[in-house]
């Protein structure tokens, strides 16, 4: 596979395009994702970046009439290739969402929730998981005194990070975050930067984010994605989203290649 230059890549993505139903809503994405780095994807509202986020771990096979074109790999193996059972892929390419959605459980019942799932039963081993989760996700020592409450009575950054640890507990490789920090407050986005930049230590990250401070602070890499029109008989539009630049963060943003990047960047364009 291409990597980066700096180690091996998690994902690679290659020439893949993603419909709803007719309608292309990204086009011939390729790219390669490097383990254990934090990747970033901006872009305007519907370029395609949380379409391709979702692609990674099958997450649009839940939207009807979606499908997906190219390829994507994933330990060399084609992600969309007959017979690849999307719930595993799911259980190691694990989802966190733009709002906090923990489930009405418990603190302990929500992290647990997964390992049950996969047949762990033993109480030792969930509280060791759910102990072990809590404490990834940065939130062990607050609530490590009263794990039978309510996960829906945390404040949202709580909320946020009891969902990461869920996502953790069921040992995933890569955990993929759609705008993660959108409908939290500035201390409670600072902790989940601070708590991204530790994860990375032992997962692959990819972070969509419309916030292009927080891209620089957190990611490795960032790709920037655009939308795409096109004239059609009676002067219709028809519009797609692209993948436009990609590479080391630093790079790009302080000496992009394409000047539709410098000008997203500069907020010439967007």
């Amino acid at each position: 596979m291409v990597t980066n230059g700096n180690g091996s890549t998690a994902v690679e993505i290659r020439n893949m395009s993603v419909y709803y139903g007719s309608k292309l809503a990204v086009k011939e994405v390729s790219i390669p994702i490097d383990e254990r780095k934090i990747t970033a994807f901006i872009g305007p509202s519907g370029c395609g970046k949380s379409t391709v986020l979702r692609a990674i771990n099958r997450m649009n096979d839940l939207i009807p009439g979606a499908r997906v074109t190219g390829e994507l790999l994933f330990h060399g193996k084609n992600l969309y290739a007959d017979g690849v059972d999307p719930v595993e892929i799911r259980r190691r390419i694990g989802m966190v969402f733009q709002k906090p959605n923990p489930f009405p459980k418990s603190i302990y019942d929500n992290v647990a929730y997964g390992p049950r799932l996969l047949g762990v039963t033993d109480k030792t081993a969930l509280d060791q998981i759910v102990e072990m989760s809590l404490k990834q996700a940065a939130l062990w020592d607050e609530v490590k005194t009263d794990l039978k409450k309510s996960g829906l009575a945390l404040s949202g950054g709580q909320q946020q990070r009891l969902c990461i640890a869920r996502a953790i507990a069921v040992e995933p490789e890569i955990i993929l975050m759609d705008e993660p920090c959108s409908a939290l407050d500035p201390i409670a986005t600072q902790r989940i930067e601070e708590l991204m930049r530790e994860l990375v230590a032992q997962y692959t990250i990819v972070i969509v984010t419309h916030n292009m401070q927080q891209a620089t602070r957190v990611s490795d890499y960032t790709a920037f994605y655009s939308i795409r029109k096109e004239e059609e008989s009676g002067g219709m539009e028809r519009r797609w989203g692209e993948l436009v630049e990609y590479g080391p963060t630093q790079r790009l943003f302080e000496q992009p290649n394409k000047q539709e990047t410098a000008d997203y960047i500069s907020g010439r364009f967007g």
